[in-house]
């Protein structure tokens, strides 16, 4: 322990105390709270709001750990074993009670019961487990993962079966297709659903796993994937909606889509290549959604939420770093699984490619589109991830028309060129474009004269280009292209010689 650690101040992994309380809950709170989250360490002989280190009394040092071993001991239930050690920080002595995220969950006070007695760390604090919460201890301590349990009185129909199969062998297909599921696996089978925990002979029928329920129906309530688009960049106005239930897959497809729907699509020179891209990346979306579903908590009634704002795409799951995991280790790459039948599906249908990868992904296709890095925000009862968005708020000519020159859409921060006319280029709430999407009458005038300049160009090189041969060369439609000489023609800057067919263009 180091005095910048101590100075860093109280989190959820570390708690102050001036004294020893005389009272022993105060502090077996805190170390049965450490035990049933992600652990931690109480300090003793350091003021918990001013920080400023009082040390404890050499005289009574021995005695005070002697006491705090014995509380731990006599108050806990399933037993807690810290580890209990001086330190000298500037000269004073202080206790550092460590403990370490425990396997036989759920921790409690003897003297308060399950019930009552299970504490968990949040933001900081110690506070009481919420009977959600106890529940999802008590399967973590149990090594039970919620999803492989039976649905009691869920019927398991033979066309729910064959669908399963029909769609994860279509997925598996699909994925190949891809590159990203390698091989060619057999076909899946009912035998296949057995062997991964998603369904249980029982006699002469089936007994439905939670895993098999949720890849079939709309059975339970909470499994929704709530979708919106907002107004700015808070949850304030809502532009659109959306709610979806159903299989885990189809709801990640659909709410994959709803978010495709409602972020700007352009046109990307790459070279000669000219492609439709959108701005965010399409495999960081979808690992972001799949993620989501994948390591939420099933025992919270919470709905899984896609918000899309004007400056990020946000994912929330119902649920925080499943048992004992630490934020830090999270980012490193580690995972514990929550749902094992589902993330093994999701697995085999290629829609997670490997363990604890997903953060590592989603940055590097970040980094690849040459956006912020994405924030991972772990709160009490849940975990989020921000994708987030640049602006786009200038045009400029990038080359020569006719060749790799196209008017281009640059994002403020550079990064990837999108090509396209105004409703492509100036997206929705960028407060630095002119006008809205689509409205004719904003449409920056540079835009408008760059394009007009880029056909006076090509018509000089080519006295009898035809309107189409001008579309294709530019980043616009044919009618856009025809309005653009029209105007020119009305501007007296441009004239049609001869007949539709045969004639040629005069510049003026």
């Amino acid at each position: 322990m180091t005095i910048e650690a101590i100075i860093r101040g109280e989190s959820k992994n570390t708690e102050f105390k001036e004294m020893l309380p005389a009272v022993s809950e105060k502090f077996v709170k805190t170390v049965i709270a450490f035990a049933n989250t992600q652990g931690g360490t109480l300090i003793i002989g350091v003021a918990d709001k001013t920080r400023v280190i009082v040390g404890v009394d050499d005289a009574e040092l021995f005695k005070q750990m002697d006491s705090i071993a014995n509380a731990v001991a006599d108050s806990c239930e399933p037993q807690i074993v810290p580890e209990i050690e001086p330190h000298t920080v500037n000269g004073k002595t202080v206790i550092a009670v460590t403990v370490a995220p425990g396997p036989h969950r759920p921790y409690y006070l003897k003297a308060k019961g399950k019930e009552k007695g299970v504490f968990i760390r949040a933001a900081g604090t110690t506070r009481p487990a919420s009977p959600e919460k106890i529940k999802e201890l008590e399967m973590e301590g149990a090594r039970i993962s919620w999803d492989e349990l039976v649905c009691v009185g869920y019927s398991v129909t033979e066309a729910a079966v064959k669908k399963l199969c029909r769609d994860m062998n279509r997925y598996r297909k699909e994925m190949r297709t891809r590159g990203l599921l390698p091989g060619k696996p057999p076909a899946v089978t009912r035998t296949n659903l057995e062997d991964w925990k998603l369904l249980k002979k029982n006699g002469a029928g089936y007994s439905a796993s939670n895993a098999f329920v949720l890849l079939t129906s709309k059975h339970f309530p909470f499994s929704k994937t709530q979708c919106a688009v907002f107004k700015g960049i808070e949850r304030t106005v809502f532009l659109d909606k959306r709610e979806f239930s159903g299989p885990l897959y189809q709801q990640i497809e659909e709410a994959v889509n709803f978010v495709l729907r409602n972020i700007r699509l352009g046109a990307v020179i790459r070279g000669l290549v000219r492609r439709e891209e959108y701005e965010l990346p399409v495999d960081a979306i979808r690992e972001m959604i799949v993620n989501a579903h994948c390591h939420r908590n099933f025992t919270d009634e919470s709905c899984i939420q896609v918000a899309v704002y004007d400056d990020r795409l946000e994912v929330t799951s119902p649920g925080g770093l499943y048992n004992g995991l630490t934020f830090a280790e999270a980012m490193q790459g580690h995972s514990r699984l929550r749902n094992r039948a589902v993330a093994y599906v999701f697995n085999q249908m290629g829609l997670i490619e490997a363990w604890g990868t997903g953060i590592r992904r989603i940055q590097e296709a970040a980094g690849l589109f040459g956006l912020p890095d994405p924030e991972f925000i772990e709160m009490p009862d849940s975990f989020r991830v921000n994708l987030y968005r640049k602006p786009f708020c200038r045009t400029d000519v990038v080359g020569e028309i006719g060749d790799v020159g196209e008017i281009r859409s640059i994002e403020a921060a550079g990064g990837i060129e999108y090509v396209g006319e105004a409703s492509d280029v100036y997206g929705a709430g960028c407060s630095g474009c002119v006008g809205d999407v689509g409205n004719e009458a904003g449409k920056a005038s540079a835009f408008d004269d760059t394009l007009k300049h880029s056909i006076l160009r090509m018509i000089a090189e080519d006295n009898r280009i035809s309107a189409a041969k001008l579309a294709l060369a530019l980043p616009v439609t044919r009618r856009t292209v025809e309005r653009y000489i029209k105007e020119l023609r009305e501007e007296g800057r441009l004239v049609r010689r001869g007949f539709a067919r045969g004639g040629y263009w005069d510049i003026i």
